[in-house]
């Protein structure tokens, strides 16, 4: 999979819609990389942080919004 290069900035201009459709991607793929893990099959562990920074990000960006939408 080819490293993304979306910024949070990026993330705040989508809607709430898309970015709960991309946590739940990122979440999946989480869940496939601590199986893999679990199973001894995980060459490149960083993968793990690096997916859940995402998910992070996804969350927040997520929040933000939701926030943003029920103020205005």
């Amino acid at each position: 999979m080819p490293k993304t290069t979306t910024t949070y900035g990026d993330l705040l201009g989508k809607t709430p819609d898309e970015l709960r459709a991309e946590l739940k991607a990122a979440k999946e793929e989480l869940f496939q990389l601590r199986f893999q893990l679990a199973i001894k099959q995980l060459e490149n562990t960083a993968k793990i942080g690096e997916v859940r920074h995402r998910v992070a990000q996804l969350t927040a960006a997520l929040n933000e919004s939701l926030l943003k939408a029920k103020g205005a």
